[in-house]
């Protein structure tokens, strides 16, 4: 089976061809924006692109390229940008994908577009209540309403993957800040946290995205998918310190107090990160397709902190 990949060099896209390059049954075309083998495409989201030639034959494309969260923004009209990258250009390749005769098309999305934060015992499923008001999100959830239009029209099957924080070898960001912190074995006024947020570890998402390549039951579905086992801030904390074998000493203040430091000094974006909630409902993902996580937390966490750049 021929799969088309876009974002093949970036975080999930790079394990991901990884993954279906070690299964006999696929031939992988890799789309990057510099092209680095004789096989890649080149592809640029933010250029006028014509890709038909070389999508035809293709059985599925997994869209994993677009414009990230940026925490730093430099554009001057940013939902322009994100419009432009996450949702123009996705529906334009998608367009050019029900021409070539392609018959699945995969959208990695974000669970930013059901929002930002879950009340207690209130997690997110597949339905959105509201447009979201975050401009990433919102590029993103044009882009699911446009490809669901697009399917309608072309026949074209949809598959939409809504993952939450991604984390494994080689990840960036918050997520590394955290892996360092716990690495040091210092004391952290983190111990008395009791929030409950869903990740997931690339691992479980790759062989989600695999497994909705092909299975008739994906067709026009839209997927919430995590590791099925959510964490609080401190017990994320402790399991990274017990997954490098490092001592965890964190204080028990309470969340409370930490919510008002950070919107004292002007942060409260990390506050909610440290104490909110943010859960999944992954049970409509597992009953559909039969699916379960093959990797757990600790396997996930044991993983991630193997790479040795991540500790440094």
């Amino acid at each position: 089976m021929k799969v088309f990949v876009t974002g093949s060099t970036g975080f999930v896209g790079k394990q991901l061809v990884d993954s279906l390059n070690s299964r006999s049954e696929f031939e992988v075309i890799c789309a990057v924006r510099k092209v680095q083998y004789d096989s890649d495409v080149f592809f640029d989201l933010g250029a006028t692109f014509d890709l038909i030639d070389e999508l035809k034959g293709c059985e599925a494309i997994i869209h994993c390229a677009g414009r990230a969260h940026v925490m730093n923004e430099f554009a001057d009209n940013p939902l322009a940008e994100y419009r432009k990258i996450n949702t123009a250009s996705t529906l334009q390749l998608a367009q050019q994908a029900a021409e070539a005769g392609v018959k699945r098309f995969i959208f990695i999305s974000s669970i930013k577009v059901n929002g930002e934060s879950t009340e207690s015992g209130k997690p997110f499923t597949p339905d959105v209540e509201r447009a979201p008001h975050d401009l990433y999100a919102l590029s993103k959830y044009e882009a699911e309403l446009g490809l669901r239009e697009l399917a309608e029209q072309t026949g074209m099957e949809m598959v939409i993957i809504r993952p939450p924080l991604i984390y494994g070898p080689g990840v960036k960001a918050n997520f590394a800040s955290l892996i360092k912190l716990a690495s040091k074995g210092l004391p952290l006024p983190l111990g008395a946290i009791h929030n409950q947020r869903s990740m997931v570890y690339v691992g479980n998402l790759i062989d989600l995205i695999i497994n909705c390549i092909s299975s008739p039951k994906a067709a026009n579905k839209t997927f919430l998918v995590s590791d099925n086992d959510d964490l609080s801030t401190t017990q994320l904390l402790s399991a990274l310190a017990k997954a490098m074998g490092k001592p965890s000493r964190l204080i028990p203040v309470p969340a409370s107090w930490l919510m008002t430091v950070t919107k004292l000094l002007g942060k409260p974006a990390i506050g909610e990160r440290l104490c909110g909630n943010l859960q999944l409902d992954i049970s409509e993902t597992k009953s559909c397709l039969g699916w379960t996580p093959p990797y757990s937390v600790a396997e996930g966490l044991k993983q991630t902190v193997s790479e040795p750049s991540q500790q440094k």
